[in-house]
């Protein structure tokens, strides 16, 4: 479904509230095809993000706190007496879409609080409210992201990134190509080298579909070319966002991502993680403990409706995997940069106000 101007398609306008409803801007059909997805009820939230119409740790939360004033909308029309039950059961359903990216977690927790505090008779205005708040928050967050990350980087240099940390992964700007942003305004980017990031291909659809509308030089590449880019001496940094750190900080990322910082580290190449607070969970020791999900082993097996793997063969297609934070030169946030991160300092960043 499309829908009408002002709310036009842009990288930094993927997730709209329009005339009652949620628009997403969906991600499976990108660059080929720019349509929005509209969701009117928490249930159809749910799937959207299952179904990675939308995807990246910040955009789930964000998406997932509209679908609770979609939750909220319909309960109360239903049974304005009883309402927060079956918010509830919503909030349950919406947390169960999917299990690694913690900031789904953080933003229905926060709207649940709201919710408990409520005393006002229709609770969608003060819950609209606060989706819209968790979204600004965001964005502004990102912007304050790129120009600490920026200031890292000396260029001009090249610069690796995978998967799509981008404006379509949060509530505008980005967080890894945030970064990139910044740095390029700053005239210290020579050429963006996009992972493709496979089976899903989010580096090649998505981060370098948002880089050239933004005007950013990008040449995607397999991912296999990575270690002969580093060996190369061009390549300065490699970029990448975040779907959970956990308090030692341990990074759980796109699948791939370890790999990268081995390499990374093996050529002296410079590894940055731009991510919201809202990424950090406290709660996790180490990534030991970050749950991983593993999506359906046709995602590997097929590609673009048609089978390539041979009948009767499994595939393992686990969707992230956690870079120990031995190997982080440094985790960039809304609050400032955490150099050779580590439990002591993780615990700091966390306590600042």
């Amino acid at each position: 479904m499309n829908i009408p101007d002002p709310l036009a398609i842009h990288p930094d306008n993927a997730i709209v509230w329009h005339d009652d409803r949620l628009y997403l801007l969906d991600q499976r059909i990108l660059p080929g095809e720019t349509r929005f997805l509209a969701c009117a009820s928490a249930a159809e939230t749910a799937a959207a993000i299952k179904d990675m119409v939308v995807r990246g740790a910040p955009a789930i939360g964000i998406t997932a706190a509209y679908g609770v004033v979609l939750a909220a909308r319909d309960r109360f029309r239903g049974d304005p007496a009883g309402w927060r039950d079956g918010v509830g059961a919503d909030i349950e359903l919406l947390a169960a879409s999917r299990p690694t990216a913690v900031n789904l977690f953080w933003a229905l927790e926060r709207m649940r609080r709201l919710i408990n505090a409520l005393e006002a008779a229709d609770p969608v205005p003060a819950l609209l409210t606060e989706a819209r708040r968790i979204h600004e928050e965001d964005a502004a967050a990102n912007r304050a992201m790129g120009d600490f990350g920026a200031e890292l980087i000396h260029g001009p240099t090249d610069i690796i990134t995978h998967c799509n940390a981008g404006a379509l992964a949060t509530g505008g700007y980005g967080t890894a190509l945030g970064v990139v942003r910044s740095a390029h305004a700053a005239g210290k980017v020579r050429m963006v080298y996009a992972d493709e990031t496979r089976p899903w291909l989010q580096g090649s659809r998505l981060t370098a579909w948002e880089l050239a509308q933004s005007g950013i030089p990008v040449t995607v590449q397999s991912d296999n070319v990575a270690a002969s880019m580093m060996a190369r001496g061009e390549v300065g940094w490699v970029v990448v966002g975040s779907d959970r750190i956990a308090a030692n900080g341990d990074v759980c990322n796109k699948i791939g991502t370890y790999a990268l910082a081995v390499l990374a580290r093996h050529h002296g190449v410079g590894f940055m993680v731009a991510a919201p607070t809202s990424t950090i969970d406290m709660q996790v020791e180490s990534g030991a403990d970050i749950p991983i999900e593993e999506r359906d082993p046709q995602e590997v097996l097929a590609c673009g409706g048609k089978r390539i793997g041979p009948e009767g063969v499994g595939a393992h297609n686990p969707v992230f995997d956690v870079t120990p934070a031995a190997l982080v030169d440094c985790i960039v946030t809304e609050r400032g940069v955490v150099r050779q991160p580590d439990v002591d300092k993780i615990r700091a960043l966390m306590a600042a106000v």
